[in-house]
């Protein structure tokens, strides 16, 4: 009973800590519901239209305008201006007034009379990506057509299959609003521990429960409580205003986020041991966050990755976190093709909470002996 009531206490002194602290309710509630909200709004329209480039036609031929012809017909480009050379067309794009150069050659129409392989070039400006899509999708869509019009040996006819609108936002923010809650909770926790530091430097009493392990499974109750509201409001509200694929029922799913929540905050918990001041935890996340979309294979492909990388990436709850909801969520996956991801947050939640409980116990040990050495 004795113990109840210190997790009882750490409970709720920690719930009081976290809405008295500006900064904290920022990352813990602000963060989680406004974030996906705005980024999802950004990519609602999942691709980009009337994308304007430059047109450079050197070849003058039939073939040459009939590529002209066809890209700007296009819904998703348009061929803003016409230039002579490469120094007006980058000029145009320098000055931001196009995000692309079409380059056909001279000896074009020539190599295509000749069955040879005739080549255009395509140049993008990539700080946007979804105009460096428009531009580039739509040369290679022309070019497969014109191709197609002189020698047509196999018809076919592509249909995505799970990203069906083909679109940056249905591809990339179901991962990032998983990614969300990992880095929201370091940043709040972290927050909050270095606040105890700064306070225990200032002369602050440490309360009896505050660094032993009754205090750490109070404070883990008090993110849990928050963050499964934040998860389901992530998970199943957000991807549903926006029309993004959702092919996971809501039992599946809660099956499969209850250990990545628990890996999470551990996770959290773990890594605020190493933090002394409230600003260091942004540095922690302003630099783990891109690394950990990459590492989860969401952005960049898991063959291109090494295995050492591999390795690492099994640390963080995102991993396996994003990889499976994204196979249930985006693919349609069933809960036994995702159970490799399923035990892997179990073992990454069990390690974590035996690191935070011995974390916990021997800073508490430390500081209690610290604390009593200055009183007396």
């Amino acid at each position: 009973m004795k113990t109840l009531n210190a997790i009882f206490d750490a409970w709720l002194d920690e719930l009081k800590m976290i809405v008295k602290d500006e900064g904290v309710v920022l990352f813990f509630i602000l963060l989680p519901i406004g974030y996906p909200l705005i980024y999802s709004w950004i990519y609602n329209n999942e691709v980009a239209r009337e994308v304007p480039v430059v047109l450079i036609d050197n070849s003058h031929s039939a073939k040459s305008r009939e590529f002209a012809q066809k890209y700007d017909a296009s819904p998703d480009v348009c061929i803003a201006y016409r230039c002579g050379n490469m120094a007006e067309a980058k000029s145009l794009i320098g000055r931001g007034k196009a995000y692309g150069i079409i380059y056909i050659p001279h000896d074009f129409d020539k190599n295509l009379g000749r069955h040879t392989q005739a080549h255009i070039s395509v140049y993008c400006d990539m700080s946007y990506m979804l105009a460096y899509k428009a531009i580039y999708q739509t040369a290679t869509a022309v070019s497969s057509a014109i191709g197609a019009s002189s020698a047509a040996p196999l018809l076919f006819e592509e249909v995505p299959i799970f990203n069906v609108t083909g679109g940056y936002g249905n591809f990339i923010i179901p991962g990032v609003l998983i990614l969300i809650i990992q880095q929201a909770l370091l940043l709040g926790v972290g927050m909050i521990a270095g606040t105890r530091r700064e306070n225990l430097r200032y002369g602050r009493t440490l309360r009896d429960q505050e660094w032993k392990i009754s205090g750490m499974l109070g404070h883990s109750l008090a993110y849990l409580m928050l963050f499964s509201v934040m998860l389901a409001w992530i998970t199943l509200v957000v991807p549903r205003i926006f029309g993004f694929v959702s092919l996971v029922h809501g039992p599946t799913l809660f099956h499969f986020l209850v250990p990545y929540l628990l890996a999470c905050v551990f996770f959290a918990i773990t890594v605020s041991s190493f933090v002394r001041y409230r600003e260091s935890v942004m540095l922690i996340v302003v630099f783990t966050s891109l690394p950990m979309l990459f590492l989860c294979g969401l952005s960049w492909p898991l063959s291109n990755i090494s295995g050492f990388w591999q390795g690492v990436s099994y640390a963080f709850p995102s991993t396996f976190g994003v990889r499976g909801f994204i196979r249930m969520s985006s693919m349609g996956a069933e809960f036994a093709d995702v159970e490799h991801e399923y035990l892997g947050l179990w073992a990454q939640t069990v390690i974590y909470f035996l690191l935070s409980c011995t974390i916990y116990q021997l800073r508490g040990r430390f500081l209690y002996k610290n604390q009593d050495s200055t009183t007396k």
